[in-house]
């Protein structure tokens, strides 16, 4: 099995672990650490990060073109967009959708589908793949996982600090694949200098360096 499927599976049962945490439950209708989103619906898109693969590894070979990477995050609607924006509304409204059934219902759905796709990654080669609110492109199927690793992180990152527990710990590798991928979108939105600066001349380093 290649390294990012490993290392999505690790971050899925990390964040399943994250789902079971009391607190989440405790604090499920309350507002999370993003802006209009209660933890329960932050649980949903997190969630929802695993059980994409599933669905789009259970769909057809896509016909439209495959695109790379980081062309990908030059055409996704939602980066740079507006809390408020259509798009992002959507987000937040599928996020409660999948959480509907509760804290526990929903930790027991990723867990079965995080173990479902542990027996169906490694035989799957590296087709292409569509998530179904994309444009009209594909990716590979590697590079789908890429983005739902950072997805993974980040989010499990924000539902953490929104219940206050730990940040479940990514594995080396993913790390690197994480930091990686926010490290190029970072360059791409800010140019190479202002990231040079943040990570190396604390008394000159921008404000940001936000890959979003």
């Amino acid at each position: 099995m290649s390294g990012i499927k490993d290392d999505f599976l690790s971050a899925a049962r990390a964040a399943v672990g994250l789902l079971r945490e009391p607190a989440v439950a405790g604090a499920w209708k309350e507002p999370s650490a993003l802006p209009e989103f209660a933890v329960s619906g932050l649980a949903g898109h997190l969630a929802y990060q695993i059980f994409v693969v599933r669905q789009v590894l259970a769909g057809p070979v896509p016909s439209e073109e495959t695109i790379p990477l980081l062309e990908h995050y030059k055409r996704a609607r939602w980066v740079g967009a507006s809390v408020d924006d259509e798009f992002n509304v959507g987000i937040r409204l599928g996020g409660e959708e999948v959480a509907a059934e509760g804290p526990a219902a929903l930790a027991d759905r990723a867990a079965s589908a995080v173990e479902e796709l542990a027996e169906v990654l490694p035989g799957t080669a590296d087709r292409t793949v569509r998530m179904p609110i994309w444009g009209p492109w594909s990716l590979t199927l590697d590079d789908l996982l890429v983005t739902r690793l950072m997805e993974l992180a980040v989010h499990s990152d924000d539902l953490a600090v929104s219940v206050g527990v730990p940040t479940p710990e990514l594995t080396e590798s993913a790390v690197e694949t994480v930091v990686g991928l926010l490290s190029r979108l970072a360059v791409r939105r800010h140019g190479a200098t202002a990231v040079l600066r943040a990570l190396s001349r604390a008394e000159r380093a921008p404000a940001t360096i936000a890959a979003f």
